[in-house]
């Protein structure tokens, strides 16, 4: 009788508790150069979300290709994220792009161009995917921003 009354508080518990949507997905904010040294430019980000379930799950990048004034430079790609429940979060989208690459030939009129204006045109593309209890949907991700370089 007590493993039936267990049992049965347990079954309640799991379905009290509820996945009615997917977390939100609020945007790309706070893409910015972190360090800058004579072989990398390190490049940040926060993906930001709210998760409105009683459940969390996992949030997966899936190559996020990081561009520079229009040339791909690098991608991101982190391990799981666990997903809270009920709370608002953010996964930081951090990556390094070699030095060199931006001096490449098919990046040097945007790097003239970034060397006059100080700044640089960074973009974020590519998927997030969120898994839960067998149920997955994916966000995509495409933000531009012009980030101040210092030289």
């Amino acid at each position: 009788m007590k493993k039936l009354i267990i049992l049965s508080t347990i079954f309640i518990a799991v379905m009290s508790c509820s996945v009615n949507e997917k977390p939100q997905f609020i945007g790309v904010e706070n893409i910015k150069v972190l360090e800058s040294t004579s072989k990398y430019v390190t490049f940040t980000a926060d993906a930001l979300f709210i998760n409105p379930n009683d459940i969390g799950g996992e949030l997966q990048t899936d190559e996020i290709k990081v561009f520079v004034n229009d040339n791909e430079m690098a991608s991101v790609s982190t391990e799981s994220f666990e997903v809270p429940a009920k709370k608002e979060f953010s996964i930081p989208l951090k990556t390094k792009v070699p030095t060199d690459s931006l001096f490449s030939n098919k990046s040097i009129g945007g790097l003239i161009s970034s060397l006059f204006s100080k700044k640089a045109k960074v973009q974020y593309k590519g998927d997030i995917k969120y898994k839960v209890l067998g149920f997955s949907y994916t966000y995509n991700i495409d933000k531009t921003e012009d980030v101040k370089i210092k030289l």
